[in-house]
């Protein structure tokens, strides 16, 4: 599936002086696709493109999610222009206090009072158009935790919109996934309350960028997010479509940045470098910004694997950030939603483009259709910290350090690794991860066949991720500093042609 950033009209007003909103999210209405996406003269032919867009899609048997913004209006607080709802009846649209001043959760100036009826069926409505007369197969709602709070901002347990929304049959076929989190400080990520909206896991992409850079305190959470984050669901076993993973997102550096700039270079923004995230648990591994030293090139260029092979080879539901494909930089900056630049433009050239990266993460896209019982099971592997669990009959998984069953948790640790088993044959898998500086020497379990190498990040393209396992033979392997190795039972890799 692909998810587009909002196409509702949007006001491209709505910037810094000299520069264009171009994200979308300042919502004028619900219902119209913006004009800035017209082909040519006639406006009335907009819907028909979207039509189009989403039929081209469906035809290569692509999904289309819209990122919808109904949290709030292009219009700011009270003194902003009146543009949307407020026109009609804000008292009904807005959240307000005694004083009809508007109360604001969004960042933006107001906050949709989404489960006052008139607001609530007017989004119910709208996603009704999108869906059923334009085509799109789910919504991502942008801060849509926001969407539960009632009056005064109180968070409701059971809001109207989201029950109404999980009752509508003609909405009861959508992907629905949210942001768990809204400006106004509310966090709701497994008590989210709607059973059939998953939600963003941000606690993915902090524990993943944290445990590559080397951070303390994180080889137990990198554990727990590679296995589908249970410590986050109250260490039940989470259904898959709850938890969607992620490294990088259109807000936030892109991958290529995320492992080439230690802090954000905004100024081109205009807001003197104010806006965008400062907690970026990022690390430019020794330069800032672009540089030909070859160590330093290399090193980013292996970390950029790491961070791919832990997110698309763990549980639950993975999202790519365009262009994180082919290195695409946005030269340090993380908000570049008022860039009509190249900044913010996809990198089309293959000249400027890093192909190798390019079919690394395609062959690993491949390997995790060609496992899905290993590596995204309907159920979580049972985990054993036993060489000989009771039961041999169904998959399970062990953790180990350097030496087999003694995972090191420790908040100075950097390194782990994890195979899974089924039954009493011996080992179907093996994955290593290490973080840290020295390159390490990890022990093996017994295989059910012998080890075949499927990814070694250390090494040059394509030997990193080849078309075919290779057979490795030991009872050790070494992994290199800031390397990732998965191994894969003949049984399981000797077929496989990526």
């Amino acid at each position: 599936a692909i998810e587009l950033l909002p196409v509702f009209a949007f006001d491209p007003a709505d910037a810094p002086p000299g520069r264009d909103n171009v994200w979308g999210y300042s919502p004028l209405n619900w219902f119209t696709p913006h004009h800035g996406y017209a082909s040519g003269d006639d406006p009335l032919q907009l819907r028909h493109h979207v039509r189009q867009l989403v039929a081209v899609c469906h035809d290569a048997d692509i999904e289309v999610l819209l990122d919808v913004v109904y949290n709030h209006t292009s219009e700011g607080n009270r003194q902003g222009p009146t543009l949307s709802w407020r026109g009609l009846a804000d008292h009904h649209y807005y959240h307000q206090n005694g004083s009809g001043d508007y109360l604001d959760v969004s960042g933006c100036g107001n906050s949709i009072a989404a489960n006052d009826p008139i607001s609530c069926q007017l989004i119910l409505e709208s996603m009704r158009c999108w869906a059923l007369e334009l085509g799109v197969d789910g919504f991502r709602f942008d801060l849509g935790i926001e969407l539960s709070r009632g009056a005064a901002l109180k968070p409701l347990d059971q809001p109207p919109l989201f029950e109404a929304m999980e009752a509508d049959p003609m909405l009861s076929d959508l992907k629905l996934v949210s942001e768990p989190w809204d400006c106004g400080g509310l966090y709701r990520l497994e008590d989210f309350p709607a059973k059939r909206i998953g939600t963003w896991n941000g606690h993915f992409r902090d524990g993943l960028r944290r445990f590559w850079k080397g951070d303390d305190h994180s080889t137990w959470t990198l554990a727990q997010r590679f296995k589908g984050s249970p410590d986050l669901y109250n260490d039940k076993p989470v259904q898959l479509g709850r938890s969607v993973n992620f490294i990088t997102a259109h807000d936030g550096f892109t991958l290529a940045d995320l492992v080439s700039y230690n802090r954000k270079h905004n100024l081109a923004n205009g807001e003197d470098n104010r806006d965008g995230d400062n907690h970026n648990n990022s690390w430019n591994h020794g330069v800032e910004g672009p540089t030909t030293d070859p160590e330093v090139l290399k090193l980013r260029r292996r970390q950029q694997r790491n961070l791919l092979s832990t997110l698309l080879l763990a549980r639950g539901v993975p999202m790519l950030l365009m262009g994180d494909e082919v290195g695409r930089s946005q030269g340090g900056n993380n908000n570049t939603w008022c860039q009509d630049s190249p900044l913010s433009w996809m990198v089309w050239n293959d000249d400027q483009c890093d192909l190798e990266l390019k079919q690394f993460l395609k062959r690993l896209l491949s390997l995790r259709r060609a496992l899905p019982q290993l590596i995204n099971p309907l159920a979580p592997p049972r985990e054993s910290a036993s060489r000989k669990p009771n039961d041999h009959s169904d998959l399970w998984r062990q953790w180990h350090g350097v030496e087999l069953s003694k995972p090191d948790w420790a908040a100075w640790s950097s390194t782990t690794a994890t195979s899974l088993h089924m039954g009493s044959r011996g080992a179907l898998l093996w994955m290593g991860f290490n973080a840290y500086e020295e390159g390490l020497s990890f022990e093996l379990p017994v295989p059910a066949s012998p080890w075949m190498r499927m990814i070694d990040t250390s090494l040059p393209s394509p030997q990193d991720l080849p078309a075919e396992a290779v057979p490795f033979n030991g009872v050790t392997i070494p992994l290199e500093s800031r390397s990732f190795v998965l191994l894969l039972a003949r049984e399981v890799g000797s077929g496989l042609k990526l």
